[in-house]
């Protein structure tokens, strides 16, 4: 089961990637998880990550498709993944479709968690993140215990510069122009599904795994 999570940064997608993950017992495979990883440990790449990232842009191609690939191959893969945040435009997902035809694949489904815009600003200006552990909050719907402070290591909570309402706006902006398209794209090839992403959390799940199947 080769899964792929689109909608706009904010829609929830990863939320709903997480929980496909532990369902089907397949990886989650994050290029934001990697990208955060590299900043936290001060990698050459995590460096030029945050650059782009810090500015509500996205990160280049070669930055990304080599370390998917990578990410894909290794063992716990080997019965299928959902991707999360790549591809984001289309180069990216006739480069993925190529080489996944190399190795006898393809993907099976293409999960479209659709939000409007607005809604989307106003639930990224309410994230919280803990830089040190990586714990995700939101102050209305996963507030940490204590205000401002991390429930799993006790450090100070942020709001990242690219949950910030500017930010989000252009992140919006470059999705509806990069990403967007890849809905065509995956409806082109018969294998895009799309739910209802401002329903509560466990709905929308609910509507995936209907997709899915049991």
């Amino acid at each position: 089961m080769k899964i792929i999570m689109l909608g706009a940064p904010g829609a929830g997608k990863g939320t709903q990637a997480k929980q496909i993950a532990a369902k089907y017992s397949i990886p989650h495979i994050s290029t934001g998880d990697i990208f955060r990883a590299n900043i936290k440990n001060g990698t050459e790449l995590g460096k030029k990550a945050k650059e782009y990232m810090d500015q509500g842009l996205l990160v280049p191609d070669e930055l990304t498709c080599d370390l998917v690939m990578d990410r894909i191959a290794q063992d716990d893969a080997k019965n299928g993944f959902v991707l999360d945040g790549f591809p984001r435009t289309i180069p990216q997902a006739e480069a993925l479709d190529a080489a996944l035809t190399k190795i006898g694949q393809s993907m099976d489904y293409a999960i479209d968690v659709d939000v409007p815009d607005e809604n989307i600003i106003n639930r990224m200006s309410g994230r919280r993140a803990c830089l040190n552990c990586g714990a995700t909050y939101h102050i209305v719907s996963i507030p940490p215990k204590k205000e401002g402070v991390c429930d799993t290591c006790g450090s100070q909570l942020v709001l990242r510069d690219d949950d910030k309402p500017e930010t989000v706006k252009k992140r919006l902006d470059v999705y509806h122009d990069q990403t967007q398209p890849l809905i065509e794209y995956y409806k082109g090839k018969d294998i895009l599904k799309s739910v209802d992403g401002t329903q509560p959390m466990e709905k929308v799940f609910e509507d995936i795994t209907a997709i899915l199947g049991a």
